[in-house]
């Protein structure tokens, strides 16, 4: 679900992908969703029924197995949500069935640092993992097939995450030295936490299953292109499709986000759309829950930064190897030795070469390039066409219209926070 949330909305955000009509998200009017652009239920949707197994656990010892995963996909689920939102409901949220239906908004803070917050519920899922001995086995695992193991891993790499996130808020290096130095974590692809989508129904990729017009609306983005094309990125064949859709072509023409379609004409065949693996082929693409290749460069930026003791270029290219591994392209032999990817080529910026290679491999990871952008400022993206947010990239998601009607004293409270629910109120970890 998120991964198509991400491919119609978070990718408009993160530029990846131009909106050439219907496209008043991509203009930045984000009250308006049309293909997408509402990840609010999604997420929710999924926490209440998360929060189901954890009631269940709580009342049967006998499902104790269950305990951790579901401590890990409630920090994960939620840390998507106030990433994308900033303060929502959470430690009043998921009561309705006990009559709690108007839960108070959690600061961003409280909901990453605070006893039962995102960081917390990691180390107890981690917890409850190494301590279960039950010899009941972790049914229904998409994920893992029910390898606990594999749930230790991925939560200590939701670990990494959530610390560098709030990096400009917290001193994280002594948990991340921790982290780091007891490897336990996502470190090769053979242990991504990924659903692997299939090429038919019923779990192929949404994308797939569109109208050819609606699939067209989507295009490649001026701002991926010129980053494509400085970096000479095989990947560019993958993610993109030849102008004019036609197979003989060599030549990749994006579209600068944003455009204006009652004043514009566009043609389709004049620019590049995506590439089949998010429509023909969607067997060879999976949803991105988490990876190594994420998590070597989450630990490369902490080691440019000093918060590790730890060789930030071997980092680095272990991420780039492994991202272009997961996206099935061969590594050309100078890529990292003296193209414009080479770690500190020329006088480049460490930091953004990092940045900027997580942004391009996490082209399917719904809102995570956005989010990045907006604690990073890499990679630089464009003011976009026909903005209507005063030519202002958004550093939120607003809450949602029918928050101000089934919420409305925590809904106006939250708003007045943030400007009256601005999309350019930065959330608490966004250090300007």
């Amino acid at each position: 679900e998120m991964s198509y949330e991400g491919f119609v909305a978070g990718n408009l955000l993160g530029q990846y992908f131009t909106e050439i009509d219907f496209n008043l998200f991509d203009r930045h009017s984000l009250t308006e969703p049309q293909v997408g652009g509402n990840p609010w239920p999604v997420i929710y949707t999924n926490l209440r029924d998360n929060e189901l197994i954890l009631d269940q656990v709580n009342a049967n010892t006998a499902l104790a197995v269950y305990e951790g995963p579901a401590l890990i996909m409630k920090a994960y689920l939620t840390m998507a949500l106030t990433d994308i939102f900033g303060d929502v409901p959470y430690s009043e949220a998921l009561k309705g069935a006990k009559g709690e239906v108007s839960p108070a908004y959690d600061a961003q803070e409280d909901i990453y640092t605070a006893p039962a917050g995102i960081l917390a519920n990691l180390e107890a899922g981690v917890a409850a993992l190494e301590s279960y001995q039950g010899s009941i086995p972790l049914a229904g695992d998409i994920l893992f097939n029910g390898d606990l193991s594999g749930w230790v891993r991925f939560a200590n790499s939701l670990r990494i995450k959530a610390l560098m996130r709030i990096a400009d808020r917290r001193d994280v290096s002594a948990d991340l030295q921790a982290l780091y130095a007891a490897g336990n974590y996502l470190s090769t692809n053979d242990q991504n936490a990924t659903f692997d989508f299939t090429d038919g129904q019923p779990n192929n990729f949404r994308m797939a299953n569109l109208r050819a017009g609606d699939f067209n609306l989507f295009i490649m983005s001026e701002t991926i292109q010129e980053i494509l094309t400085e970096l000479e990125d095989p990947r560019q064949a993958v993610w993109f499709r030849p102008i004019g859709n036609d197979p003989g072509q060599t030549q990749y023409q994006g579209l600068l986000n944003g455009p204006d379609a009652s004043q514009t004409s566009i043609s389709v065949a004049d620019y590049s759309l995506t590439g089949t693996i998010f429509r023909e082929s969607t067997g060879n693409l999976d949803a991105n829950f988490m990876t190594a290749w994420e998590t070597h460069f989450f630990l490369a930026e902490a080691a440019e930064r000093g918060l590790i003791n730890a060789d930030a270029q071997a980092l680095y290219e272990l991420g780039v190897t492994q991202a272009f591994a997961y996206w099935q392209t061969a590594l050309p032999a100078e890529y990292l030795s003296t193209g414009a990817a080479a770690y500190g080529s020329n006088g480049a910026n460490k930091i953004e070469q990092i940045i900027t290679q997580k942004w391009l491999a996490n082209i399917i990871n719904g809102y995570e390039g956005w989010i990045e952008y907006r604690r990073t400022g890499f990679p630089a993206l464009k003011t976009i066409a026909a903005s209507l947010n005063n030519d202002l990239i958004p550093v939120r998601m607003p809450y949602p219209t029918e928050e101000a009607a089934l919420n409305a004293a925590n809904f106006n409270a939250a708003a007045a926070a943030t400007n009256g629910n601005s999309i350019n109120s930065r959330v608490w970890w966004d250090v300007d």
